[in-house]
């Protein structure tokens, strides 16, 4: 029961990363979303997009932490934090 809950709250994690990153590019992009990836990978700045994209999952996590859910909170954090090990793996290489 307890690894179900942190996996429910890492895949949460996982797609409030994605909708932040979505939320940021067709805030601020001129461009549409796929050019806008391309030109972060093409430019070296997709680390950057998806930092900002994390910054959605304080949300997810302090809801759960709200209501008292403290799995579902950790497998938003796990997400976070992988998210934070590619970035910075992606910047290595």
């Amino acid at each position: 029961m307890i690894r179900k809950n942190i996996l429910i709250g890492f895949i949460i994690g996982i797609i409030a990363n994605m909708a932040g990153i979505f939320l940021y590019i067709t805030l601020f992009s001129k461009i549409g979303l796929e050019a806008s990836l391309k030109d972060a990978v093409a430019n070296n700045y997709l680390g950057k997009i998806i930092s900002l994209g994390a910054i959605l999952n304080f949300l997810p996590f302090f809801i759960f932490l709200k209501k008292k859910q403290i799995y579902h909170a950790r497998g938003v954090l796990l997400a976070t934090v992988l998210t934070a090990v590619v970035v910075a793996v992606s910047q290595i290489l």
